[in-house]
């Protein structure tokens, strides 16, 4: 194939700009919103790991005249990220913008249509990849009844007590990282339970809105944000008739709708800051930018269509698997 291609000969930089600004307005997605992005100049590259103990001991001592103080120091790890790169497009054929009336913009439709497939697979390799069992470093279960180690009762049980249960999760927290968590996610069915409780709605009555919201469970569970997944997804086959394909479908949330994460996260990535995770970006891929995406608008000749094709470039990595609790089945 003749360098350079037609594509790299145009690159539509206000198709990327609306692609980031319908990025931002989906507010379903969380996958940018719960781990801070790490912009990257190369697709794999190392990053540190300083060694958490080094930073929870002392080693000073006493210094007598004429000598010298004590040394200190701590040691490193590595880990290794890789950015994989994600593509689809979506082609409008000549005719189609011909007979296409004036208030149809076909152009930014495509683009956001082809911004939504990639928030989807973006979503559910975080789910993948942050949103289940035996990735952090306590994994607890919720029970109907009688908890044992390791479980909970289950908050859509009256008897449960999630805020006493949020204190003790806190305080082990600050015991096994040195931060108190700041993130608290929820699947869609806990947020339910949590709004319903009866312990929850009696803290909360004398409140100026006597209503539970996100804010309200953040201020009582002691956390910075809860954010709530919501995005849904259909593995629905591709027919081609419309109504028959809508018909078939069933839909699911990408996050576990009984499950919640509760973790630590800054505010922006840092050399000397912990963060359970990251999502690497690759923004030396050609036009890409902070959120790792790319849209390109080019001519499809020997099919007669102008071609939208976007690419977004990712790698979502666990940092410190002690900075996070999973809490599965937490409603029946």
């Amino acid at each position: 194939m003749p360098n350079p291609t037609q594509s790299d000969l145009h690159v539509n930089v206000p198709l990327t700009n609306v692609s980031v600004a319908y990025m931002q307005d989906k507010a379903t997605f969380i996958a940018d919103k719960v781990f801070p992005r790490v912009p990257v100049q190369k697709q794999s590259d190392m990053y540190w790991k300083y060694s958490k103990s080094d930073w929870r001991r002392t080693d000073a001592q006493k210094r007598a005249p004429g000598t010298e103080s004590a040394g200190v120091g701590w040691k490193l790890d590595t880990g290794q990220y890789f950015c994989e790169v994600w593509a689809v497009h979506k082609d409008i054929d000549d005719q189609v913008r011909a007979n296409a009336d004036s208030n149809w913009r076909l152009d930014s439709d495509a683009t956001q249509f082809v911004t939504n497939q990639l928030l989807l697979r973006r979503d559910l390799d975080w789910n993948d990849h942050f949103f289940k069992t035996g990735l952090w470093g306590t994994d607890l279960t919720g029970v109907a009844a009688t908890p044992s180690a390791g479980q909970f009762l289950q908050w859509d049980n009256a008897a449960s007590d999630p805020i006493v249960q949020f204190a003790n999760l806190q305080t082990n927290f600050v015991l096994q990282s040195g931060r108190k968590a700041n993130t608290l996610v929820l699947g869609a069915n806990t947020i339910i339970a949590l709004k319903n409780h009866p312990d929850i709605i009696d803290r909360i009555k004398y409140t100026q809105k006597g209503v539970v919201t996100t804010d309200l469970l953040a201020s009582l569970f002691d956390v910075e944000k809860i954010l709530v997944s919501y995005a849904t997804v259909t593995d629905v086959a591709e027919l081609n008739d419309a109504r028959a394909q809508d018909a078939a479908a069933t839909y699911k949330f990408m996050s576990g709708a009984k499950n919640a994460l509760l973790c630590y996260t800054p505010s922006a990535p840092s050399l000397m800051t912990p963060a359970a995770g990251y999502t690497f970006t690759w923004n030396g891929y050609l036009a890409g930018n902070s959120f790792g995406v790319r849209m390109k608008n080019f001519r499809m000749e020997w099919i007669e269509a102008d071609r939208i094709e976007g690419e977004m470039t990712y790698d979502q990595r666990i940092i410190a698997r002690d900075m996070g609790i999973f809490l599965s089945g937490a409603v029946a």
